[in-house]
């Protein structure tokens, strides 16, 4: 039974079509896998009864979507209805929404059944789900005979750990600064972050709503295709969400790029970037150039500014949109003393609520956008989004159709070693992936081999505004050529 949670969601599929498995039976075996994996700390609510319930009507509905009988975990970060959404945070302690977030309502309409919902770091605030009020997700991948608990990344930490070590056949994320691709490229297996504006937010607890987007973490690039074509689509209560025909994103993987020309950006060639890292994004550029794709040197003169600008426009939003949690509606409200008034509680609510990573963005975020600093930083930070952006549009008007690069600096390194760190330390595990989010581009990371320790690395691609269908199948290609196959050994 334990073998059927391995499969790949286009294999469950089929073979629930054919016959061969219900989805009450996979259902189980990602059940009975969860229930194993406590070390990990991936699930942090479990659903078994609801899951159960979902499993039986999508064996009674024959008419069902790709989605339809496939087991997935869902980030803690969509509110599901009735079920606990707390995006890590203690702030929300107990808040149970009475409304279902625009993904999941159609992830659940094609048929898809849910497990529970997975760690994260708190408000999606890290890079290595060290942030969470339920304590850390952890890698299922270790250091060859090591016995050091590795991060997952962040923040989307235990979407990637679940799907990684076989506990759901598919998992939702969400990426604002990276956090699909990093804790992908982490773990081996594969994240696309899609363009801005190509799947709600609605339902989606923000941190800095002109960057978040949520997107599939799946075991390879076919899976994320069927699942990306559920989680898309216009939605008239997102403001922000695009009215434009969903492609079918699983047609569009023919392995075909003779002709596609690929740009290689000479910005991204960082100083001290590991030999590894290095040598496999040569090996990808040439994997590419025997599929037939044009490689091309490009530049992209803004990158060295990526990151400031990230971490001045994310932290500003993120103060504005964590402004709402104040003890007064919902979640955690702190006890007070008698005589304190509502600015006490305040203080005392958020104090409490907020961890040590979130305190110290709203805080940055605040700075930023008063009244004396709002011209130095936040505007400044603006017109250089607006500069990378520029960028990226005239590779593309020059004729590029993907672009590769490294997904990470570095591969998986230990939970804690960052602890006692300059925080910018773990910012930097950002630097290959917050472009795509200030440009609002389609951007997917694949694994891609192992390093030296046996521990996962991954390439990232990147493509045009609304065309995931190319982009997916660039990244197809190359999975084709790289040949991926390695797991995690079942040390849990």
């Amino acid at each position: 039974m334990s073998e059927l949670s391995k499969l790949k969601i286009s294999e469950a599929r089929d073979a629930l079509k054919k016959g061969e498995v219900t989805s009450v039976e996979l259902t189980q075996a990602c059940l009975s896998e969860i229930e194993k994996a406590d070390a990990l700390g991936a699930f942090v609510h479990k659903t078994p009864e609801l899951a159960m319930d979902m499993a039986k009507a999508a064996d009674a509905n024959k008419a069902g979507g790709d989605l339809n009988g496939i087991p997935l975990g869902i980030k803690d970060l969509f509110c599901t209805k009735g079920v606990p959404s707390q995006a890590a945070s203690g702030i929300l302690e107990g808040f149970k929404p009475e409304y279902e977030s625009t993904v999941t309502t159609q992830l659940f309409a094609d048929g898809a059944v849910m497990l529970g919902k997975l760690n994260m770091d708190e408000f999606a605030m890290g890079s290595s789900n060290e942030t969470s009020v339920y304590g850390n997700a952890v890698n299922p991948w270790k250091r060859g005979n090591d016995d050091a608990q590795l991060t997952p990344g962040g923040s989307s930490g235990g979407s990637a750990t679940a799907v990684a070590a076989d506990l759901c056949l598919g998992a939702t994320g969400t990426d604002t600064g990276g956090s699909i691709r990093q804790p992908a490229a982490f773990t081996g297996i594969t994240g696309i972050k899609p363009t801005y504006g190509r799947v709600s937010r609605w339902g989606v607890v923000a941190f800095a709503s002109s960057l978040d987007q949520a997107g599939p973490m799946t075991k390879d690039v076919r899976d994320s295709a069927i699942m990306l074509k559920a989680m898309s689509g216009h939605d008239p209560k997102d403001s922000t969400s695009a009215d434009l025909a969903v492609p079918d994103f699983e047609a569009a993987l023919t392995g075909d790029i003779r002709g596609k020309t690929i740009g290689i950006p000479k910005e991204y060639r960082m100083d001290g970037m590991p030999e590894e890292i290095s040598k496999l994004w040569e090996d990808g550029t040439t994997m590419l150039k025997d599929a037939g794709a044009v490689i091309k040197d490009i530049s992209l003169p803004h990158t060295q500014y990526a990151l400031p600008a990230y971490y001045v426009i994310a932290p500003a939003e993120a103060s504005s949109n964590l402004a709402r949690y104040d003890g007064v509606r919902f979640g955690h409200r702190a006890t007070l003393d008698a005589g304190d008034g509502i600015t006490e509680m305040y203080e005392k609510t958020r104090a409490e609520g907020f961890g040590n990573e979130v305190k110290r963005r709203v805080m940055i975020g605040t700075y930023v956008l008063s009244a004396g600093f709002y011209d130095a930083y936040y505007n400044r930070a603006r017109k250089v989004r607006a500069l990378i952006k520029r960028d990226f549009e005239n590779v593309f008007a020059d004729g590029v159709d993907a672009i590769l690069t490294p997904a990470t600096p570095s591969s998986a390194f230990e939970l804690g070693a960052m602890k006692d760190a300059d925080p910018v330390q773990m910012y930097l595990n950002d630097v290959f992936t917050v472009t795509t989010n200030l440009a609002g581009l389609p951007g997917i990371a694949v694994p891609a081999g192992l390093d030296k320790n046996g521990l996962p690395l991954g390439l990232q691609l990147i493509g045009r505004p609304w065309e995931e269908g190319d982009l997916l199948n660039t990244a197809y290609a190359l999975e084709q050529s790289l040949q991926f196959v390695a797991k995690p050994n079942r040390w849990w």
